[in-house]
């Protein structure tokens, strides 16, 4: 929240249960543009992460969550 945005957005997720997460962000093209966790452990509950895209160009970015149980990609539009 929110999408679109300038320059930076809130990603929330939900785990079930306690696990280690990697959250990344990539661009139209599939190339990683920064990676915001990196094998994170966190609680079971709701989490959020900031993702502040003031250097990168406008465009569409996917994030990508992903934990040993599953693996979820979102759509996310830069518009500056």
């Amino acid at each position: 929240y929110p999408n679109p945005f300038n320059p930076t957005t809130t990603i929330s997720f939900t785990l079930n249960e306690a696990t280690s997460v990697e959250l990344t962000v990539y661009d139209r093209l599939g190339r990683e543009v920064t990676r915001i966790m990196d094998n994170v452990s966190l609680g079971a509950g709701t989490h959020t992460a900031e993702f502040n895209a003031k250097d990168f160009p406008s465009g569409i970015y996917f994030y990508r969550i992903k934990t040993p149980e599953r693996t979820e990609v979102k759509k996310m539009i830069l518009s500056k």
